[in-house]
């Protein structure tokens, strides 16, 4: 159990523990809270490193072994038994609603949350021969890419970032898709050949920001977590999020939730959803059809000052995307 001095306000906690999964950007993403915890508050602060259902399972895609959960579960089970205090964790990690007892205590500044295209021989999408093999596990990226080249191959690509990038040098794909965010943050910006904007791939709810979760029972670190957290994001991605909860909330749904904004005249938020009949969960367990998989985008912008305003324009992102005939499926896994 993890032992703490408890005073009053923000300075109650002299020690803390960051559970983290041990991936090399996992590792970056709990130095940097750490970093600001000790610069920022004065705290002590070590790190738990554990490896998730999620890390061990690189044979299946995540909608078929449970979901996005698998990344957190083990980090969770250590704050409940005090082994650890809080957890950061990449949000698109994240499962759109938390367990009982748990809390999202802050978000904080987003890195680049759009798409990067890697490859050692080609500088584009577009510049792939026809039939090239493209690896990604994200039904998104698939749903998207098969929009973009309905002629490539989309393998399943699963595996910490340096074990993505091996595959590829390994000669296993002609390109990958990542995220721009991890690259970045672990200096490998120079493997990004091009990025995607949002206009042509749009990113997941939440990518490219950091949450950090705690027992909804610890006020005192609900309270002085608030100081690293950056509203703009946190209202950005609270709508991003929501359109996944009101969507099902599920990693087998293709689905992209972003925002531009806030600006004065409010925060616009866009959302693309695939057809999942004919993008196919099977897509990403083998060799994939050249079947092209419609999308239905959809964006809508108004003023978002607070988390319920921010929920309710997810909410209407929603619906725009029911009603141009994105349909949820209900046996969908979380």
């Amino acid at each position: 159990m993890v032992e703490h001095t408890h005073l009053a306000g923000t300075a109650d906690v002299k020690k803390v523990v960051i559970a983290t999964r041990e991936s090399r950007l996992a590792l970056w993403q709990a130095e940097h809270v750490k970093a600001l915890l000790e610069s920022r508050l004065g705290w002590q602060v070590e790190l738990l490193g554990m490896t998730t259902l999620g890390d061990q399972i690189l044979d299946r895609s995540l909608s078929k072994v449970g979901g996005k959960g698998l990344f957190v579960k083990e980090l969770e089970t250590a704050l409940l038994d005090g082994r650890a205090d809080l957890a950061v964790h990449s949000l698109k990690d994240v499962p759109m609603d938390l367990p009982a007892g748990f809390a999202l205590a802050s978000v904080m500044e987003r890195e680049d949350p759009r798409d990067a295209f890697v490859s050692n021989h080609h500088a584009t999408l577009a510049a792939l021969p026809v039939g090239a093999v493209v690896g990604t596990s994200s039904l998104r990226r698939l749903v998207i890419l098969k929009s973009l080249r309905p002629d490539l191959r989309i393998e399943p690509l699963r595996g910490n970032l340096d074990t993505r990038l091996r595959k590829l040098d390994e000669g296993q794909y002609d390109a990958i898709v990542l995220a721009a965010a991890g690259l970045k943050r672990l200096k490998l910006d120079s493997r990004i050949r091009a990025i995607f904007e949002p206009d042509t791939m749009l990113p997941a709810a939440g990518q490219g920001a950091l949450g950090i979760e705690v027992r909804a029972d610890r006020q005192d670190l609900i309270e002085a977590l608030a100081l690293l957290a950056h509203q703009p994001t946190w209202l950005a991605v609270t709508a991003e999020r929501t359109v996944s909860r009101a969507m099902g909330g599920s990693c087998s749904m293709p689905l992209a939730a972003f925002t531009r904004g806030p600006t004065a005249d409010g925060m616009r938020l866009e959302a693309a959803w695939g057809d999942p009949g004919s993008a196919g969960l099977d897509a990403v367990q083998s060799t994939v059809s050249t079947a092209v998989a419609p999308l239905v985008r959809v964006q809508y912008q108004a003023l978002v000052r607070d988390f319920a305003e921010a929920e309710a324009l997810g909410e209407h992102v929603a619906a725009l995307l029911r009603a141009g005939g994105a349909v949820w499926s209900s046996n969908a896994n979380s």
